[in-house]
C-alpha cells in the first residue's frame, strides 16, 4: 500500500539526511547534495514509496543563493574584465557539445530531430522543456535528457575531484563550520532581507534562475560594502542541500529502470561527451583564460547553476567565476537554441 505523500516527502529527506551523513563520513565532495542525489535516485528507481519535496525547493534555494553571495569580494567584482575571453570560448564550446550530443541523440538514440536538438542543448531543464515542447519534441525524453545529465555530471565531477584529485568534504570542517548564534540580529535581517526580497526581484528582472540569482546578488552587495561579514549558518546550508539533492533524486519517481535504461544511457553518454568537450576546452584555452585551470572546467562542466556553484564552493574554487559562466551558458542557449534550430530547420 503506497504511503500518504506527506509520509513519502518525509521518507525522501530521511533517506537524504542519513545519505548526507554517510556520503560526509566519507569524505566525498558536496556530501550533503550527493548523498541525497545517488540514493533517492537508487531508491526511487527501485520502486520505494518516496516523493520530491518540491514545495520546500523554493524555500532553501533563496539560502543557496544568499551563501554564495556571500563569497563574492571586491577582488571578484575587479576581475570581471578579464573574463571576457572566457565568454566567448564558451559560446564555441556549447556549439561544439550541443552538436555532438545532437549526433548522438539523433544517430545513436533514434529521436525525431526535435526531441534530438532539444534534448542536447546544455540549457535549463524547464526551458527546454517548454520550448521544446512547443515545437513538438518529446517532452517526456527532453525532460529525462536534462536530469539524466545534470544529475550525472554532479556525481562524476563531485566524485572525480573527490577520489581522483583528493577534495575533501571534512577538510577545515570545524573552522568552516558557522553556528547559529554566530550571527547577530543585524546579521539576520540583513540575510533573511536578501533571500526575502531577493526571490521575487530576481523573478521580476527575468533572471536566469532568479529565485537564486536574486538573492545572491543581494548578498553579493552586501557583503562587499561590508553591510554583513558572514555567510547563513551551516545548518540551514546542509538542510537546503539535502533538500535539493533530495529533488533531483526523486525526478525518477515512477520511472522503471527497464522502460528508461536505453534513455539513461544516452543521457550518459551525452554527458561523457560534453564533459571530455569541457577538458578539451579547458587544456586547450588554459593561455587564454586568465584563470585556475579547476575553475575553467567546472564553468563548462554541463550541470545546473546551482549545483555547479555548490561545488565550486566545497572545492574552494572561483564561485563568482563559475557561477558568471553558467548563467551566461544558460543565456546563450535560451537565446540561441530557438533560433539555430529555426535556421537548421528551414534547410
Amino acid at each position: 500500500m503506497p504511503l500518504r505523500k506527506p509520509m513519502s516527502i518525509g521518507l525522501a529527506l530521511m533517506i537524504g539526511l542519513v545519505s548526507g551523513f554517510a556520503f560526509f563520513k566519507l569524505g566525498l565532495p558536496l556530501p550533503w547534495m550527493l548523498g541525497p542525489l545517488i540514493c533517492n535516485t537508487i531508491v526511487a528507481l527501485a520502486g520505494l514509496p518516496v516523493a520530491a519535496p518540491k514545495r520546500l525547493r523554493p524555500y532553501v534555494i533563496p539560502i543557496i543563493g544568499v551563501m554564495l553571495g556571500a563569497s563574492v569580494t571586491s577582488e571578484v567584482l575587479g576581475q570581471l574584465v578579464q573574463w571576457s575571453m572566457a565568454a566567448v570560448i564558451m559560446a564555441v564550446f556549447l556549439a561544439v557539445a550541443a552538436t555532438v550530443s545532437f549526433v548522438l541523440y539523433r544517430r545513436v538514440g533514434g529521436y525525431d530531430r526535435v526531441t534530438a536538438f532539444f534534448s542536447a542543448m546544455p540549457g535549463g531543464l524547464n526551458d527546454m522543456i517548454l520550448i521544446g515542447g512547443s515545437w513538438g519534441g518529446d517532452e517526456r525524453k527532453i525532460a529525462l535528457a536534462h536530469a539524466s545529465r545534470v544529475l550525472m555530471t554532479i556525481v562524476i565531477v563531485g566524485l572525480v575531484f573527490g577520489l581522483v584529485f583528493g577534495v575533501r568534504s571534512n577538510s577545515g570542517a570545524a573552522t568552516n563550520w558557522i553556528a547559529v548564534d554566530a550571527l547577530s540580529a543585524s546579521d539576520w535581517a540583513i540575510l533573511i532581507g536578501c533571500a526575502a526580497i531577493g526571490s521575487p526581484l530576481g523573478k521580476m528582472l527575468r533572471l536566469p534562475t532568479g529565485i537564486l540569482l536574486g538573492p545572491m546578488l543581494l548578498s553579493a552587495i552586501a557583503h562587499v560594502t561590508h553591510m554583513v561579514e558572514i555567510a547563513p549558518p551551516s545548518l540551514l546550508v546542509v538542510a537546503a542541500q539535502i533538500v535539493l539533492g533530495s529533488n533531483i533524486g526523486c525526478q525518477f519517481v515512477g520511472s522503471k529502470l527497464l522502460d528508461i535504461a536505453r534513455d539513461l544511457v544516452l543521457g550518459l553518454g551525452s554527458c561523457v561527451s560534453m564533459l571530455l568537450c569541457a577538458t578539451a576546452f579547458t587544456l586547450a584555452s588554459a593561455t587564454l583564460i586568465e584563470a585556475p585551470l579547476p575553475n575553467v572546467f567546472l564553468a563548462f562542466s554541463p550541470g545546473g547553476l546551482t549545483e555547479m556553484s555548490l561545488l565550486a564552493l566545497a572545492m574552494h574554487l572561483d564561485v563568482a567565476f563559475v557561477s558568471v559562466m553558467h548563467i551566461l551558458r544558460i543565456l546563450l542557449v535560451v537565446a540561441a537554441a530557438p533560433l539555430v534550430f529555426r535556421f537548421t530547420g528551414s534547410r
